[in-house]
């Protein structure tokens, strides 16, 4: 899968869905979080997402917040899991738990302003 960059931030379209809803966010390939993926309010409403709870998270500026917390599924080549979504008002989020969860690496070239994620070998 190719990403690209918006700005200097690397990002992905990621598949996310819930019974018959799916949608298809660009989300920021974040490598400071370590959860599977964060959505907006509106996204989670589309989705009709079922909010099971509340998950603290530090933020980068090291503030503990709590964000609501949902299931989901998603898709990356072909292959579908379930990812805990956070649901913030903060711009979509692809974490480290993602690419976790999928074998993924990223190859991120920022001199290049290239991003390519792939199964690990």
């Amino acid at each position: 899968m190719k990403g690209f960059f918006i700005d200097n931030f690397p990002a992905i379209k990621v598949v996310v869905g819930w019974k018959q809803k799916a949608a298809t966010p660009i989300a920021i390939l974040d490598t400071g979080f370590n959860g599977d993926l964060q959505i907006t309010p509106k996204i989670a409403e589309q989705l009709k997402l079922e909010i099971i709870g509340q998950i603290k998270s530090k933020i980068a500026n090291g503030q503990d917040i709590e964000l609501p917390m949902a299931y989901a599924m998603s898709a990356f080549e072909n292959t579908s899991q379930y990812v805990e979504v956070l649901i913030s008002d903060n711009p979509p989020l692809v974490g480290m738990g993602f690419l976790e969860k999928f074998g993924c690496k990223a190859i991120i070239d920022c001199k290049n302003k290239t991003v390519i994620l792939k199964k690990a070998q």
